[in-house]
Protein backbone atom coordinates (compact mmCIF):
# COMPACT_ATOMS: atom_id res chain seq x y z
CA UNK A 1 0.00 0.00 0.00
CA UNK A 2 2.56 2.52 0.87
CA UNK A 3 4.31 1.74 -2.55
CA UNK A 4 0.87 2.72 -4.25
CA UNK A 5 0.94 6.20 -2.17
CA UNK A 6 4.25 7.06 -3.41
CA UNK A 7 3.79 6.58 -6.51
CA UNK A 8 0.62 8.09 -6.64
CA UNK A 9 2.50 11.23 -4.19
CA UNK A 10 5.07 11.63 -7.15
CA UNK A 11 2.59 11.80 -10.00
CA UNK A 12 0.66 14.24 -7.95
CA UNK A 13 4.28 16.73 -7.42
CA UNK A 14 4.84 16.16 -11.43
CA UNK A 15 1.69 16.96 -12.11
CA UNK A 16 1.47 20.51 -10.14
CA UNK A 17 5.54 21.02 -10.93
CA UNK A 18 7.32 20.33 -8.04
CA UNK A 19 10.36 18.61 -8.25
CA UNK A 20 12.90 17.48 -6.49
CA UNK A 21 15.82 20.43 -7.74
CA UNK A 22 13.50 23.03 -7.53
CA UNK A 23 12.15 22.43 -4.37
CA UNK A 24 14.73 21.20 -2.60
CA UNK A 25 15.40 17.69 -0.48
CA UNK A 26 14.11 19.02 2.58
CA UNK A 27 10.73 19.79 1.42
CA UNK A 28 9.39 16.66 -0.80
CA UNK A 29 10.71 14.58 2.40
CA UNK A 30 8.57 16.53 4.89
CA UNK A 31 5.81 16.35 2.20
CA UNK A 32 6.24 12.41 1.73
CA UNK A 33 6.35 11.84 5.74
CA UNK A 34 3.06 13.54 5.98
CA UNK A 35 1.67 11.73 3.14
CA UNK A 36 2.93 8.97 4.86
CA UNK A 37 1.08 9.20 8.12
CA UNK A 38 -1.54 6.28 8.71
CA UNK A 39 -5.08 7.56 9.67
CA UNK A 40 -6.15 5.63 12.93
CA UNK A 41 -9.94 6.53 11.84
CA UNK A 42 -10.04 5.52 8.65
CA UNK A 43 -6.96 3.17 7.98
CA UNK A 44 -7.90 -0.30 6.95
CA UNK A 45 -6.89 -3.54 8.34
CA UNK A 46 -4.27 -3.85 6.22
CA UNK A 47 -2.80 -0.55 6.56
CA UNK A 48 -2.51 -0.58 10.24
CA UNK A 49 -0.75 -4.15 9.71
CA UNK A 50 2.23 -2.32 8.06
CA UNK A 51 2.86 -0.15 11.19
CA UNK A 52 5.59 -1.39 13.45
CA UNK A 53 4.65 -4.01 16.45
CA UNK A 54 1.12 -3.96 15.12
CA UNK A 55 -0.16 -6.98 14.05
CA UNK A 56 -3.90 -8.33 13.36
CA UNK A 57 -4.89 -8.25 17.56
CA UNK A 58 -4.01 -4.65 17.76
CA UNK A 59 -4.92 -3.81 14.28
CA UNK A 60 -8.69 -4.82 15.49
CA UNK A 61 -8.38 -3.47 18.34
CA UNK A 62 -7.73 -0.18 17.11
CA UNK A 63 -10.65 -0.23 15.06
CA UNK A 64 -12.64 -1.40 17.72
CA UNK A 65 -12.24 1.85 19.74
CA UNK A 66 -12.98 3.45 17.44
CA UNK A 67 -13.22 7.24 16.35
CA UNK A 68 -10.08 9.04 18.18
CA UNK A 69 -10.62 12.42 18.62
CA UNK A 70 -6.55 12.13 18.68
CA UNK A 71 -3.63 9.93 18.66
CA UNK A 72 -3.13 9.80 22.03
CA UNK A 73 -6.76 8.02 22.71
CA UNK A 74 -5.09 4.50 21.33
CA UNK A 75 -3.53 4.52 25.45
CA UNK A 76 -6.94 6.26 27.31
CA UNK A 77 -8.91 4.09 25.67
CA UNK A 78 -7.12 1.09 26.27
CA UNK A 79 -6.67 0.00 22.18
CA UNK A 80 -2.63 -0.97 22.38
CA UNK A 81 -0.30 -1.14 25.19
CA UNK A 82 2.33 1.67 25.97
CA UNK A 83 5.04 0.08 24.36
CA UNK A 84 3.45 -0.50 20.53
CA UNK A 85 2.61 3.10 20.99
CA UNK A 86 5.68 4.27 21.10
CA UNK A 87 6.76 2.46 18.29
CA UNK A 88 3.97 3.88 16.17
CA UNK A 89 2.98 7.44 17.30
CA UNK A 90 5.32 9.17 14.63
CA UNK A 91 3.77 7.28 12.02
CA UNK A 92 -0.12 7.80 12.78
CA UNK A 93 -2.78 10.93 12.73
CA UNK A 94 -6.36 11.04 14.02
CA UNK A 95 -8.53 12.96 11.15
CA UNK A 96 -12.20 13.87 11.89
Amino acid sequence: MNFVRTITFALAMALIGFSTAATGPQRTTAAAATAELVDINHATLIELKTLPGVGEAYALAIIKHRPYKNKTQLRSKGAIPLAAYRKIKDQIIAKQ
